[in-house]
């Protein structure tokens, strides 16, 4: 696709706008979103340093509280590598495997941000070869939910979901014992 203000260089940004329920698309080359003012950043682009603060929201302006607790939490080291958090914001790289407990705690609010909330990874489960699979994952799910209503006393939606987790069982008992 080629940019829609010189017709010369190929569009590598790619904007929509909704204006009053309006949808409008404009394509661009870099050169000419810099000049339309699209793109307000240097010429190097952003980094992955840029990108991994932006993520943590540390701001190099925070007040002195703001600071004193930051750079408290600088300090933390990883036992196996001596990987600081500092170190790691500033590379975006872990140094071992270790880092990951080390830092668990910080980076649980990152990734939810990155992920839209989500922390764990499900992965997908192939058709054929999922057998119960899903039926054992819809199983934990129904229960979760089955948790959240009792919780919040919701007794008569409990108790359909109650059923539904009973059908489910019997289903996945009849097939594994056909199975084997």
């Amino acid at each position: 696709m080629e940019c829609q203000e010189c017709q010369q260089r190929p569009a590598t940004l790619h904007f929509k706008k909704f204006i009053n329920g309006t949808k409008s698309e404009v394509h661009l080359c870099d050169v000419c979103a810099k000049e339309k003012g699209y793109m307000s950043y240097p010429e190097e682009g952003y980094s992955l340093h840029n990108l991994l603060t932006g993520l943590f929201n540390f701001d190099s302006n925070q007040i002195d509280s703001q600071q004193s607790s930051f750079h408290k939490t600088q300090k933390i080291q990883c036992p196996q590598c001596g990987l600081s958090l500092s170190d790691f914001k500033h590379s975006g790289k872990f140094g071992c495997a270790g880092c990951y407990k080390t830092f668990a705690i910080h980076l649980d609010p990152i990734l939810q941000r990155v992920h839209s909330g989500n922390t764990k990874h499900n992965g997908k489960i192939p058709k054929r070869q999922g057998g119960n699979l899903h039926k054992k994952k819809e199983l934990e799910m129904l229960k979760i939910q089955l948790q959240q209503l009792i919780t919040s006393e919701e007794f008569e939606e409990a108790a359909v979901v109650r059923d539904k987790i009973k059908d489910l069982e019997r289903k996945i008992n009849n097939t594994e014992a056909g199975g084997k």
